[in-house]
């Protein structure tokens, strides 16, 4: 197995896991998505808007382009748009890093930012954005939790992996 293999499938993962999440959401409550807990995101409306926030930042980073910053901060949007939203950015992303070669992925990318900066290989950020994904979405069916639902779809990557195998 090659580390674009590894990454790709990550990404096609974040991707599915992003889809399954936000379809159960479709199903809830409207008023759901804006009541508060006590969290780092207090709202599942502001967790999904950060994820998908975080996503389009990171892309910018690995791709070595500019932040265009249109998401980060931007809390005014209704639900449906945000769902939409972060599964057009983890497709653009899966898109993004299905084109990179070995090479690419091993390529240092400097990151300057006022609370960070260094370089790493490019797969050590998309690493870790793919993986903040799957925390937040922890975080959104914690919250859903405490508000009340009981039914969060299973988003693990195991279970991704697996599922795989079974349909092949």
């Amino acid at each position: 197995m090659s580390l674009q293999h590894l990454v790709t499938n990550y990404a096609a993962y974040n991707v599915w896991a992003n889809q399954t999440l936000v379809d159960w959401l479709k199903t809830k409550p409207q008023d759901i998505f804006q009541a508060e807990v006590p969290s780092s995101f207090p709202s599942i409306l502001k967790t999904l808007n950060h994820i998908w926030a975080v996503e389009e930042f990171w892309h910018s980073v690995v791709a070595e382009e500019a932040p265009n910053g249109s998401r980060y901060g931007n809390e005014n949007l209704e639900i449906d748009a945000v769902c939409a939203g972060i599964i057009i950015e983890s497709q653009v992303l899966h898109h993004y890093v299905s084109n990179l070669s070995e090479a690419d992925l091993l390529q240092k990318v400097h990151l300057e930012t006022p609370w960070v900066s260094g370089e790493m290989p490019r797969f050590e950020f998309l690493q870790h954005v793919l993986n903040h994904s799957t925390y937040h979405r922890g975080q959104v069916v914690t919250i859903g939790r405490v508000l009340g639902l009981t039914d969060a779809p299973m988003t693990d990557y195991n279970y991704f992996n697996m599922a795989r195998v079974a349909q092949n």
